[in-house]
């Protein structure tokens, strides 16, 4: 019997481990910190042995083969040991998608891939096809090949995850766009970030595709110099293009399988140039699934959006609360500061990533009257915004920045809640934030 070890007690962690029980493999499941409440019934349940707060090395040396979970860095001395002694170590998507024969459409991206995997998935359902979404959202992959059996999954990866592929492959990539993201984890080297992301296309061949945005100046320059066997399909606002979607007088139009598909933008319920992009990118990947212009067209105008992605709170004494917590880089920012039509008191801070504020200083120059930093540690942004903006005010939690953000207001403002860090210095993760926000607009 293959010993399996799997480091992280998460959700990718459990449904791997699920798996890997069912696939009749010796599961054990390694922890440094506390396995939450209710993965660990889960592993209670199935019988799976475990341990928390602790990685003993006899008990994870030993494996065939390792699931890292994708928050764990490829630097750590444990993982080191494992690549040493020449254990394999993957991911919960590499060792999962060798259990289904469904057809996979995997998304990435610094921005837009929850928009574009949501989007995809709600086309694909309302069009009647047996599909399954996974990956950085929902359930996991790994617990859905072994509950479900979907004919197809809409895969949300982050370049953690692609780090621990070999043999995975999507017939349908999409690459949204390329900005500098976690560049902590990639030594600080944008090059290296790249070729993550690119690792979606490995294992690709030429009956496969990789729909890509062709306005991104790093996808445009990693494709001039690198190979990709899977068929090229791009999209663009910028140049009319006779393969792939373009805009052009506000409409989109579509040309990949001979029947020009044509759309206005009004008719998309998602706002902002960034969705215009999503929705073609998603729209794309269901006409190579065969889906019909007229499911793709009534399900982009019932799509109700994300969570966490520029959602519309509330509208208290005039003045509009937008939640962006999901804006966790600088171009996730931009984007929401592009959409602003009214003087924004912008709520900004948390952990770093290497961002350079540089390219938001036009925007927060015409568009921002007040900045509000939700963050241990402001200096950065105080350094690259006191001379364009006024005022700047440090809170320390989402109640306080609220409130601060609230005075600072006044009736025909907008108070945007949009990061552009990380969120783990004072809450759990962006949801986390992105829901304490919200409790404290309610609580006005």
């Amino acid at each position: 019997m293959k010993r399996l070890v799997i480091l992280g007690g998460g959700e990718s962690g459990i449904g791997t481990a699920i798996l890997g029980k069912q696939k009749g493999y010796e599961v054990f499941v390694s922890d440094s910190g506390e396995i939450l409440k209710k993965y660990k019934k889960v592993l209670l349940n199935n019988d799976i042995l475990f341990e928390e707060k602790n990685h003993t090395e006899s008990k994870i040396l030993n494996a065939d083969v390792v699931m890292k979970s994708p928050g764990i860095p490829e630097t750590v001395p444990l993982v080191l040991k494992l690549k040493e002694k020449g254990i394999q170590v993957i991911s919960e998507i590499e060792f999962a998608a060798k259990y289904t024969a469904a057809t996979i459409v995997g998304i990435t991206g610094s921005n837009g891939k929850t928009t574009t995997t949501l989007i995809l998935h709600h086309i694909l359902k309302e069009a009647g096809l047996n599909v399954g979404v996974a990956g950085n959202i929902g359930d996991s992959f790994a617990a859905q090949v072994a509950h479900e059996s979907y004919d197809n999954y809409v895969l949300e990866l982050s370049s953690f995850q692609l780090d621990g592929i070999e043999d995975f492959n999507s017939h349908i990539a999409i690459l949204t766009n390329i900005t500098p993201d976690h560049l902590d984890r990639y030594e600080y080297d944008f090059e290296k970030y790249i070729a993550s992301k690119f690792r979606i296309t490995k294992n690709q061949t030429e009956t496969d595709y990789l729909i890509y945005d062709a306005d991104d100046h790093a996808i445009n320059n990693w494709l001039e110099n690198n190979t990709v066997k899977a068929k090229l399909v791009p999209f663009s606002l910028e140049k009319e293009l006779e393969y792939g979607a373009f805009l052009k007088d506000k409409i989109i139009t579509i040309n990949i399988n001979k029947d020009i598909f044509k759309m206005p933008i009004s008719t998309l319920t998602v706002k902002g140039k960034h969705n215009v992009k999503n929705a073609m990118a998603a729209t794309m990947a269901a006409q190579l699934l065969k889906v019909r212009k007229e499911f793709i067209k009534e399900s982009l105008s019932s799509f109700e959006g994300v969570e966490h992605r520029l959602e519309n709170v509330a509208k208290i004494d005039g003045v509009e609360y937008i939640n962006d917590s999901k804006a966790t880089n600088i171009n996730a920012t931009f984007y929401a500061l592009e959409c602003m039509d009214k003087q924004t008191v912008w709520i900004v801070g948390g952990v770093d990533k290497g961002n350079d504020y540089n390219d938001l200083l036009p925007l927060v120059r015409e568009k921002v009257k007040a900045i509000v930093c939700l963050g241990l540690d402001n200096d950065k942004i105080k350094n690259m915004f006191s001379n364009v903006v006024d005022i700047i005010v440090e809170t320390a939690g989402a109640e306080e920045a609220v409130k601060v953000a609230h005075k600072l207001s006044e009736k025909g403002d907008a108070v945007l809640l949009s990061p552009a860090c990380a969120s783990f210095d004072l809450f759990e993760n962006y949801e986390d934030r992105g829901r304490q926000f919200k409790a404290a607009v309610r609580g006005l």
